[in-house]
């Protein structure tokens, strides 16, 4: 989980640290900060053991002017494995009628010290879009009991899920929604050990271009299946309207990047993310040229070194457990 930290800012804002009890501090204008939200189970913090979220919750609700707040960070709720994140989707859903100004919410923002992105417990995160149809920017951290069904939302136009191991079933259930002005999509799959049990065919509504008529950047990341992923993107109509992708923190190697290379022009975007991968220099110096002359600019950096056991070649995605 070594890529995933707290969120320094979110729908153009920073984040700050609503105080724990006991801890006086002034507070920001309620519209001019992301609030992140977070208890301490362990009673680590300034203000020792913080008490329950809804405790948390409370607090926060009577001090802070909810028809301002512009964006919401959603840090620990529970200790690991205690809770899933119901209590914050239920705490949002009936809070709708006074976060009237609410554009971006992230539940989940947890790094490694708190809790390994395995053990955050998830839960039916939709009931989020359903309750603020005016929202524009949603993230999801942790895979573990995630549920995403298929929504309607007119105006969401970021998408963003971090999973070291992402459930088929979610990735259906977004690939089956409806969300027209949906700019932004990322999403972790993950590895299989950690629940990443999606395949390429769950990818295909997204790859086909027809689904997200908006979509001008998308993430495809941290998958165990990146050669396959890239083998399809090679060819897929979505390429064609984007301007920025995505394939990075997975196992890259030299077959999905010659895939790539062999494929659809890739002229047209601007960057393509290809970070932490398995491809030797002389692959990547091949790609790197073929795309020089567009002037897309192009990463692959954090070159691993894959190694082999028993005739089985071992890589590894940037994030699992």
């Amino acid at each position: 989980m070594s890529n995933v930290r707290h969120l320094k800012e979110l729908h153009g804002l920073p984040a700050f640290d609503f105080p724990p009890p006991g801890v006086e501090k002034d507070l920001p204008e309620a519209g001019a900060v992301a609030w992140r939200l977070a208890t301490d189970p362990y009673g680590s913090g300034d203000g020792g053991m913080e008490g329950t979220y809804p405790e948390l919750w409370d607090r926060f609700t009577a001090s802070v002017d909810l028809t301002a707040v512009r964006a919401l960070v959603i840090g620990l709720w529970d200790e690991p494995y205690e809770a899933d994140s119901g209590v914050v989707v239920q705490r949002l859903v009936d809070a709708r009628d006074r976060l009237t100004s609410l554009r971006a919410v992230f539940v989940g923002d947890i790094e490694m010290e708190e809790a390994e992105i395995s053990w955050i417990e998830q839960s039916d995160v939709t009931p989020v879009l359903d309750a603020f149809p005016r929202l524009e920017e949603f993230g999801i951290r942790g895979g573990t009991g995630l549920r995403f069904p298929a929504v309607r939302h007119q105006h969401l136009r970021s998408l963003r899920i971090e999973a070291g191991g992402l459930p088929g079933e979610v990735v259906r259930g977004i690939a089956a929604s409806e969300l027209p002005a949906l700019e932004s999509l990322e999403i972790w799959l993950g590895v299989e050990n950690y629940g990443g049990d999606a395949t390429v065919a769950d990818l295909a509504p997204i790859l086909s271009g027809g689904r997200f008529p908006a979509l001008r950047h998308l993430g495809l990341r941290n998958s165990e299946i990146q050669d396959e992923i890239a083998a399809a993107v090679a060819s897929a109509p979505v390429v064609a309207q984007l301007g920025t992708l995505d394939l990075s923190l997975g196992v890259l190697s030299d077959e999905g990047l010659m895939a790539l290379l062999d494929g659809q022009p890739l002229t047209h975007l601007t960057r393509l993310d290809l970070r932490h991968n398995f491809v030797t220099e002389p692959v990547a110096e091949r790609f790197r040229s073929a795309l020089a002359p567009s002037g897309v600019e192009v990463d692959l950096s954090e070159q691993g070194d894959s190694w082999e056991d028993d005739g089985v070649v071992h890589r590894f995605t940037a994030v699992a457990e």
